[in-house]
């Protein structure tokens, strides 16, 4: 019998009304969550799947390459402390997005690179920002940009994974991230 927390956790919303969300995917979300986590502005972050089939679904069932979920990172940010283009910096400089449906070992479209738009200035901010990244690499660039759809929360114990396991999440820590499986 498995020890995981399966629950699964509501789904984060804006907690002010001058917060914004903002969702990336950009490989396995543990470190994907802990880079952003470190970043002053960001009130919460939370990993899930986002981008594929809807209802429900189970980590399982994404690892199985059969919902078209990526693996994702929803978060609520303070643009008067980060702005939405330092995000997008945050996310480019996390990843590869030039390698298609994996990053390193990993290898499934769920680790996908894919940034979910909620706005239309968010859609624009993140299409500038591909074209201006396509400058410094040869391959294409193959992150989606597509309108944010409904997020489903992962099981519990995989929110702040990384961090639960002895991580640095403090604001502005600079530490090493290492990835490791469950």
């Amino acid at each position: 019998m498995s020890s995981k927390d399966v629950s699964i956790p509501p789904v984060i919303q804006t907690s002010r009304g001058d917060t914004q969300l903002a969702t990336f995917a950009a490989g396995c979300f543990w470190s994907v969550e802990l880079v952003f986590q470190r970043k002053d502005g960001v009130l919460q972050t939370q990993v899930g799947y986002t981008g594929g089939r809807e209802g429900k679904t189970t980590y399982g069932e994404v690892c199985s390459g059969t919902t078209g979920h990526a693996e994702a990172v929803r978060l609520e940010y303070d643009p008067k402390v980060i702005s939405y283009t330092d995000l997008l910096a945050v996310f480019w400089n996390k990843h590869n997005p030039t390698q298609g449906n994996r990053q390193g070992n990993d290898v499934g479209s769920q680790y996908r690179s894919a940034i979910f738009y909620h706005t239309d200035e968010q859609k624009q901010l993140a299409e500038a920002s591909k074209a201006e990244r396509q400058t410094k690499y040869e391959q294409p660039i193959t992150t989606e940009i597509v309108p944010a759809g409904t997020f489903y929360a992962a099981e519990a114990y995989h929110q702040a994974y990384l961090e639960k396991g002895g991580q640095c999440a403090a604001k502005g820590c600079s530490d090493a991230i290492a990835c490791y499986g469950i």
